[in-house]
C-alpha cells in the first residue's frame, strides 16, 4: 500500500510503499477514503506521545469501507462503509463493559498506538466493538471530518456538559474542537458564546450561530464572559487547553456551573491547580472529556443526515496525502481555522 511515513520524530514524512496490513482474527482492515487532519498528528510527530514507535504512519480520523475481516468478525461485510472512534476499546475491560470505551483500560488509537490513517489500508483492532457503519447520507469527507474534534465536541456539549435549549455555552478556543462545540451548542438550542484570539475563528464562530464573540486578546475575559451571559455561563468548555482558558473557563460560570475540560494541558501546564475556591464556593462541577465510544455515533449520525449539523462546512481545505503531509508538517507555521481533510482516490 501506499503511505505517509516518518522514521525520526521532527523529520522527514516520505510517501511510500510499504506492506498491507493483515487483520488479527478479531480484526478488520479498512481502505481508507478520506481522513483528517489533526493538531495531535503533528504533536505526535514532534515526538510528543509516548504511544507512537518508528517508523509510524499517522493518522486517526478516518472514514473507508471494509476491506478484510478476521475470521472471527461477524455482522459486518466486506465494502460496508465505516468509520471508528479514535479511541477504540477492548471490549472486555470493566471500563468497556461499562459502555465507556473511551476510557479502556487497554484502549489502542490508530495513528498512535498503531500506524495510523495517512495510508491506503489501515487495521482497526477488536472491529465488533469499535467499527461504526455510516449511512448513505453521510458522505466520506463528513464523516473524516468527526473524527476525533467533532465527536470530541459532541460528547463534551451533549453527554458530559449536558448542555440545554437556553443553556448559555461558553467555548474557550474556537480550533477544529471548538467550532465543532459551536456548531453543536447552537444545534441543541444554547447560546454560544466564543471565545479566541483570532478574528478569522472568531468570524466562523459567528457564521455557526454563536451569540456572543469575546476577542481574548482584547481585555478581561471572565468579566467579558460574565457580561454576555447575564452572570456566567451555564456549561463551559476548555477546547484549547492552556492555564490560561482552563482558568478562565472556570471563573467564567455561574453557580453550579459545568466546566469540561478537553483541550489537552501539556508541560508544565498539565499540573496546573484548579481554583477550588471558585468550584467550592459556587458549587461547580469539573469534567474531563475523552473522545466517544462507538454507540454514540448514532445520534450523532442521526442529526447530521436530517441537516441538524453540518460538520462538513468546517472543513476549510480538501487535499491529497501529499497535501495532506505538508498541512501537517507545517501546522505551527500556518494556522487556520477550520479543518482539513485529505481525500484519497475514490473518495465520495
Amino acid at each position: 500500500m501506499i503511505a505517509a511515513i516518518y522514521e525520526e520524530f521532527d523529520g522527514p514524512i516520505e510517501i511510500r510503499t510499504v506492506p498491507d496490513p493483515t487483520p488479527d482474527p478479531d480484526g478488520t482492515i479498512i481502505r481508507v477514503a478520506a481522513t483528517g487532519v489533526c493538531r495531535s498528528d503533528y504533536h505526535g510527530w514532534r515526538g510528543h506521545d509516548p504511544d507512537i514507535t518508528l517508523p509510524h504512519v499517522p493518522g486517526h480520523e478516518l472514514a473507508g469501507v471494509i476491506e478484510e475481516l478476521g475470521a472471527s468478525v461477524r455482522g459486518w461485510r466486506v465494502g460496508q462503509r465505516v468509520t471508528v472512534p479514535f479511541v477504540t476499546g477492548c471490549g472486555r475491560c470493566p471500563q468497556c463493559l461499562a459502555g465507556h470505551q473511551q476510557i479502556c483500560d487497554h484502549q489502542e488509537q490508530p495513528g498512535f498506538t498503531g500506524w495510523g490513517s495517512f495510508a491506503e489500508l489501515v487495521h482497526v483492532h477488536h472491529a465488533a466493538e469499535n467499527l461504526v457503519a455510516l449511512p448513505d447520507g453521510v458522505d466520506d469527507v463528513t464523516a473524516a471530518s468527526l473524527g476525533c474534534r467533532f465527536t470530541t465536541a459532541w460528547r463534551a456539549v451533549v453527554e458530559q456538559g449536558r448542555t440545554e435549549p437556553g443553556e448559555w455555552l461558553a467555548v474557550h478556543g474556537a480550533g477544529g474542537v471548538g467550532l465543532s462545540a459551536v456548531m453543536i451548542g447552537v444545534a441543541l438550542g444554547a447560546r454560544v458564546v466564543a471565545v479566541d484570539v483570532q478574528p478569522e475563528a472568531l468570524a466562523l464562530a459567528r457564521d455557526l450561530g454563536a451569540t456572543a464573540l469575546i476577542d481574548a486578546g482584547a481585555g478581561d475575559v471572565v468579566a467579558a464572559l460574565m457580561d454576555a451571559t447575564e452572570g456566567g455561563a451555564h456549561v463551559s468548555l476548555d477546547a484549547l487547553g492552556s492555564t490560561d482558558t482552563c482558568a478562565n473557563s472556570l471563573a467564567g460560570l455561574r453557580k453550579r456551573g459545568r466546566h469540561i475540560q478537553v483541550g489537552i494541558l501539556t508541560g508544565a501546564a498539565s499540573e496546573h491547580p484548579v481554583p477550588m475556591h471558585h468550584v467550592i464556593a459556587r458549587e461547580l462541577e469539573v469534567r474531563g472529556s475523552h473522545g466517544m465510544a462507538a454507540h454514540g455515533f448514532p445520534a450523532l449520525l442521526a442529526m447530521i443526515e436530517r441537516g441538524a449539523l453540518e460538520p462538513a462546512r468546517l472543513v476549510r481545505r480538501r487535499v491529497d496525502l501529499a497535501g495532506g503531509v505538508d498541512l501537517l508538517t507545517e501546522m505551527d507555521r500556518n494556522v487556520s481555522a477550520g479543518m482539513a481533510v485529505i481525500q484519497m482516490p475514490g473518495a465520495g
